[in-house]
């Protein structure tokens, strides 16, 4: 290999991968690394995983283009590993594969009722309002009255978008489609749901107070769902973010009822746990059952129950990923079996040399996008050690992109590149300057791929 650079595929251009990429970029090898994504658009969760009113957040779409407009990362798009290319056959052409596809569907969730048709996973909700090209184009809101289960930031999310009057999300990029389907909303009220204390949910106190900002919005929480025990109180000493939780949370708990006049509101209530959902054919309701802190931040049931009136239930408790076919996956804990990013055979089995993964895929549906580059540099820190190992080697002698680009050619896969990402991003912001928006998301997939090739198309849009 000393006569030719080291080849690595990455699978997955969300964040996990893209801070791979670059992390490896800058190791010191002579590596080209190519970063396959099967959709035609780069960034991943930061596109279509981070609710489109958070410019903050998605600034961080800057940090990463300003990796890829480098040119020394490949970006192949529209290429499904396992699809249009096996992953034994990205293995012959490369020395080295990372895989980080991140998390992409709902955890299990298992209660009496949850098979009733108006029972949704946050994730497909998400995937929806910000223009997933393989998910459905209409969304059924058609509930006065939903519940949210969960109290993670995706809670706060599907809660806030749910409850957000349409006019107030167009300066976002959503698609036409989306804008169209919250303007026939008729909802009143969302509730959200947390099994533990005010001091033991994940919400940011940056995401908890855009919920105080909302126009026409109120948010209220009950003083009765308010308890406290020697865990919460250990809890608020050891974090700050945790105090200003609480803060904001006992803000809410303080409001004078005459204040409340707002045509919609987001109710926060803790100390509630998921029974049944409620309904024979349809959602009627939902039952909850209180409970209580145990002194050390845990909760138990007390076997009292609460019902609620609500015609549509997300459950957003937690993400789970998805195999790569070919690729070794935990299917019980939704990830795929490593040590330290170093892939094994099987949990606990042995590493499987040249396979490596990092983000979501690698230790599960935890932590901010942000902290992915600490995981990525543990990877990466792996594999530059097992390079100097002398162990990385594809499985044939053709090695690199000229490979692959021969085999997807020859099965017509319409592959899209770095500047076809460009093309599209011009062609998303000219749709926004047309309606006076910075830029209007394209979902069409057809669509994306053209442009993105310099192709003719219908000017489908959703």
């Amino acid at each position: 290999m000393a006569d030719r650079p080291l080849h690595v595929a990455v699978i997955g251009a969300g964040p996990a991968g893209i801070y791979a990429s670059d992390i490896l970029s800058k190791s010191g090898i002579d590596v080209q690394i190519d970063l396959y994504e099967k959709l035609p658009a780069p960034y991943g969760l930061v596109r279509y995983g981070v609710a489109p009113d958070h410019p903050r957040i998605k600034a961080i779409i800057n940090a990463l283009y300003n990796v890829l407009q480098r040119g020394d990362i490949r970006l192949v798009g529209n290429v499904e590993i396992g699809k249009d290319l096996t992953f034994d056959e990205l293995h012959e052409h490369y020395d080295a594969v990372i895989l980080s596809t991140g998390a992409d569907k709902d955890a299990p969730f298992a209660i009496p009722g949850a098979d009733l048709p108006e029972v949704y996973g946050a994730a497909d909700f998400v995937y929806w309002y910000d223009g997933h090209p393989d998910y459905p184009r209409t969304w059924p809101l058609e509930a006065e009255q939903v519940a949210v289960l969960g109290v993670g930031n995706v809670a706060l999310d599907v809660a806030r978008m749910l409850a957000k009057h349409p006019e107030d999300l167009m300066s976002t990029d959503i698609p036409k489609n989306v804008e169209e389907g919250f303007r026939s909303s008729p909802i009143t009220d969302v509730h959200v749901f947390g099994r533990r204390g005010p001091a033991q949910v994940k919400f940011t106190p940056m995401e908890l107070r855009e919920l105080g900002q909302l126009n026409d919005v109120d948010i209220i929480v009950y003083p009765e769902d308010f308890d406290y025990d020697e865990g919460s109180e250990k809890a608020m000493e050891e974090s700050k973010m945790t105090r200003q939780v609480v803060e904001q949370l006992t803000e809410w708990v303080f409001q004078e009822e005459e204040d409340l006049t707002a045509s919609r509101r987001i109710h926060i209530h803790m100390l509630q746990a998921p029974a049944e959902i409620l309904g024979d054919e349809h959602v009627e309701g939902i039952r909850m059952e209180r409970t209580a802190l145990q002194g050390d931040g845990s909760v138990a049931g007390t076997g009292e129950f609460i019902d609620y009136p609500v015609q549509a239930v997300y459950r957003a408790v937690g993400y789970f990923s998805s195999p790569i076919p070919g690729a070794p996956f935990d299917d019980i804990n939704g990830v795929v079996p490593n040590l330290e990013g170093r892939v094994t055979s099987e949990p606990g089995g042995d590493v499987v040399p040249g396979m490596y993964a990092t983000g979501w895929i690698k230790r599960g549906p935890v932590g901010l996008i942000g902290s992915t580059k600490s995981d990525a540099q543990e990877t990466i820190g792996h594999l530059v050690e097992d390079f100097e190992a002398g162990i990385l080697h594809a499985t044939t002698d053709a090695v690199g992109w000229d490979e692959t680009r021969a085999v997807l050619e020859d099965r017509g896969v319409r592959f899209t590149t770095w500047r076809g990402w460009e093309l599209l991003e011009a062609f998303e912001m000219a749709l926004g300057a047309q309606a006076g928006r910075a830029r209007i998301k394209v979902v069409e997939r057809e669509t994306m791929t053209a442009v993105s090739r310099g192709e003719e198309h219908d000017g489908k849009l959703y």
